[in-house]
């Protein structure tokens, strides 16, 4: 789903339908890398310390707010029918909330470490690849929907979110497998859970050597 944008006539669904794709790579592809590097990275705050458990719990709660905004910000955003730009729920605070939700999301993954580092690696890696995506967009939105989505651009904040610019708005129609579609999106950060569990096993038990430590 692409941020900051609306459904658009057939040429122009096609166009931000190249950006939807884009997102998706550069979220799979920095997944799979950071778990490739984590193979061999260790918290230094032993598996089954109070801290250690504490940092995931924590990065549990960020998976499903970032699995919940996503919902939410689908929301607004799916199956609008006329080119307008969409100003309601998040999309009043942030033009990006799609991508806002992903990073919380992704610091929860980085969380599963046990590590503070991780839940920073992975929230920084991860915006950084999406405001490449967001500045694209932005150019092509410029030229699609002019004065309105100018006048947004102004108003609301990229990235981060500005509360007191928060209005309930219109979510309009959507289409219910939009929905059910980011749902299945946002379920794969649930694959850290036990994917991060199985490298501590395999780390305690002399599997993976361990070369690094993040604190």
């Amino acid at each position: 789903m692409t941020d900051e944008v609306k459904s658009q006539p057939a040429k122009q669904t096609e166009g931000l339908g190249g950006y939807q794709h884009m997102r998706r790579i550069v979220l799979a592809v920095l997944i799979v890398v950071l778990f490739a590097a984590l193979l061999f990275g260790q918290s230094s705050f032993p598996p089954d310390t109070p801290m250690h458990e504490s940092i995931e719990m924590f990065g549990v709660l960020l998976i499903f707010l970032g699995i919940v905004g996503r919902l939410w910000s689908t929301l607004y955003i799916g199956g609008r029918k006329s080119a307008e730009v969409v100003t309601g729920g998040p999309y009043s605070i942030t033009r990006n909330p799609l991508y806002l939700f992903s990073t919380v999301a992704a610091a929860g993954v980085g969380a599963q470490i046990g590590s503070f580092s991780g839940i920073i690696l992975f929230s920084l890696l991860c915006a950084g690849a999406f405001h490449i995506v967001i500045l694209r967009e932005e150019r092509y939105l410029k030229e699609v929907l002019g004065a309105p989505y100018a006048a947004y651009l102004s108003r609301v904040p990229r990235f981060f979110p500005n509360l007191r610019l928060y209005q309930e708005g219109d979510t309009g129609s959507f289409k219910p497998r939009l929905l059910l579609n980011t749902l299945l999106d946002g379920l794969v950060f649930l694959v850290a859970l036990p994917a991060f569990e199985l490298i501590d096993g395999m780390q305690q038990s002399g599997v993976l050597p361990v070369w690094f430590t993040l604190p």
